[in-house]
């Protein structure tokens, strides 16, 4: 069924790193990216199951950079960590807010709709990255 615009709410302080940059806010494309790899990643990892082998990364990288955002708002926040055993610090933080997106998306909402259980970005482990996809 096709799609054409959606909103990405991010619930938790996300950092993406997208071309060894962080980003201050979501790129459509490297956002998939990221989801494409973490849930990739977690098939390989959990399920005897070729389905990862057949996804078109390059493929599915080239059609999310068309993806153009229309609309954003989102807060930057500074969270830290610190290890009671180590006594180092550790940064948390990320951005939190919604974008909207618009384009040829109907291919990418399952990617995106798994954020909601398995987070994108740096420290996922620490509940960071929890997104959520909402009609536009």
């Amino acid at each position: 069924m096709p799609v054409s615009r959606i909103k990405v709410v991010f619930l938790t302080p996300t950092e993406l790193k997208f071309d060894g940059t962080i980003l201050r806010e979501p790129e459509f494309g490297a956002l998939v990216k990221r989801a494409r790899d973490r849930v990739a990643g977690l098939i390989r990892l959990y399920q005897p199951c070729e389905y990862a082998d057949c996804v078109d990364y390059r493929g599915i990288g080239e059609r999310a950079n068309r993806v153009r955002m229309t609309a954003s708002h989102f807060e930057m926040h500074q969270i830290e960590r610190r290890s009671a055993r180590t006594g180092q610090r550790h940064g948390l933080g990320g951005f939190t807010g919604e974008a909207e997106f618009e384009g040829d998306l109907a291919e990418f909402l399952p990617w995106l709709e798994a954020l909601w259980w398995t987070g994108v970005g740096r420290l996922t482990v620490w509940g960071n990255g929890m997104a959520q996809v909402k009609a536009a």
